[in-house]
């Protein structure tokens, strides 16, 4: 049985073949929405026309002096490019001058970004059109107050130097917030690392049960981001869903509390996927956010027999794994405030996938010896056959990035 899945999103785009034995029982699960049609230019000039809960930008831009518009970093699908036009030329019908607005990569603590990712987000006439700046969480950020759960926010100052503020990101499910997007532009997005670090440790410490890939009603980081994205005064956003190509299939414009929870609403449905339990195998794809890969592992444990199942993690990042500030290794034995090491439990095995080894690329939730590595499919392949003599039940998920199991049902 041969099946295909996405790679390579930021570069050209293509398809990975995975061949099984016939006579293997094999489960593809796709989210629901994997295949909803991209969006026109006229179905996006109809988000732009119809914000939710607010003016359109070029009414709120009248008469402001600064403009900043943030966008997510590359650990994100958001292809910024496709959607920026159309709040330029928002800004533009205000009055607004190019000399009035620049660009901010939100971050977080994902580290600086270089030219070649803001092509790939900004496409380059943007580079050559406005300053496009880097957040540093560390430096020039300015308090704007603390939440009601305690965190001491502190925004990038060249953000709060402006007064007309606008995100441009993706809702796409999220293993802490239940879906990125909306006001995590903000925090973590171009916040100070000590918010970072107060908001990932003690808020999400409050009511973990809450959190969670796909679990956002009650979701206490959630409402944390909404009350950041307020304290900041972040005017706007503009947040797309994707299909299993990452082209926007749906797009929401507005007030960044209100359009969030309209899109999420939508999101429970285009990402849900219906997993299976007891598989002896689960196969995850990293592609929405290969950099990010260790998101991907979270419908693999919940799909196979345990103990003694084995997952397989497919990273295809040429770029590498993003580097994390807060989460990821620095040394042997130590790394950012909240790094932990990690094994792989001896309850099941993990296989990784990755043509362009590193040995530190595991470290969210493993170490490389715990780990059997793999350049190719035939590899994989070699060790499953070995393992699994007698056949096996598979679960295959295209994209365990932004796939969320709304159910498991036994194999």
């Amino acid at each position: 049985m041969k099946l295909k899945v996405p790679q390579l999103y930021w570069y050209d785009n293509t398809e990975l073949e995975l061949d099984f034995p016939d006579s293997w029982d094999v489960h593809f699960l796709p989210p629901k929405g994997h295949d909803r049609p991209k969006l026109t230019p006229q179905q996006i000039e109809q988000a732009f026309d119809n914000p939710i809960g607010t003016q359109r930008i070029r009414d709120l831009a009248r008469g402001k002096k600064e403009v900043v518009i943030l966008f997510d970093d590359i650990t994100r699908p958001t292809r910024t490019y496709e959607i920026l036009p159309y709040v330029l030329r928002e800004l533009e019908q205000a009055g607004i001058t190019d000399a009035q607005i620049r660009l901010i990569a939100a971050v977080g603590t994902h580290g600086a970004h270089d030219n070649h990712a803001l092509r790939k987000k900004l496409g380059q006439e943007t580079l050559e059109r406005f300053p496009v700046y880097n957040h540093n969480p560390w430096e020039n950020c300015t308090p704007v107050g603390k939440t009601s759960r305690g965190t001491p926010l502190a925004v990038n100052r060249e953000v709060m130097n402006c007064d007309l503020k606008i995100g441009i990101g993706c809702i796409i499910p999220h293993p802490q917030v239940g879906f990125g997007g909306g006001g995590k532009i903000i925090l973590p997005g171009v916040s100070h690392i000590d918010s970072i670090d107060y908001f990932h440790g003690k808020v999400m410490g409050m009511a973990p049960q809450t959190t969670g890939m796909g679990n956002y009603d009650e979701n206490v980081m959630r409402f944390e981001v909404e009350e950041a994205a307020k304290l900041a005064g972040l005017d706007m956003t503009i947040d797309g869903l994707l299909n299993l190509r990452g082209e926007f299939s749906a797009l929401f414009v507005g007030d960044p509390v209100l359009e969030h929870r309209e899109g999420v609403k939508l999101a429970k449905e285009v990402y849900a996927t219906e997993g299976i339990s007891g598989a002896d195998i689960a196969v995850t794809n990293a592609f929405a956010k290969s950099n990010e890969a260790a998101i991907s592992i979270f419908a693999a444990i919940r799909s196979i027999k345990l103990p003694g199942g084995t997952i397989v993690m497919i990273i295809n990042a040429p770029e590498g794994q993003i580097t994390h500030y807060l989460l990821r290794s620095f040394g042997k034995t130590y790394g950012g405030r909240q790094y932990t090491q990690r094994t792989i439990p001896a309850a099941f095995k993990v296989i990784v996938l990755n043509p362009l080894k590193d040995l530190t690329c595991v470290d969210l939730f493993g170490d490389a010896q715990s780990v059997t590595w793999a350049k190719d499919w035939g590899e994989v392949m070699d060790e499953l056959r070995a393992s699994h003599p007698d056949g096996a039940k598979v679960a295959v998920y295209p994209d365990g990035t932004m796939q969320y199991l709304a159910s498991s049902k036994p194999a």
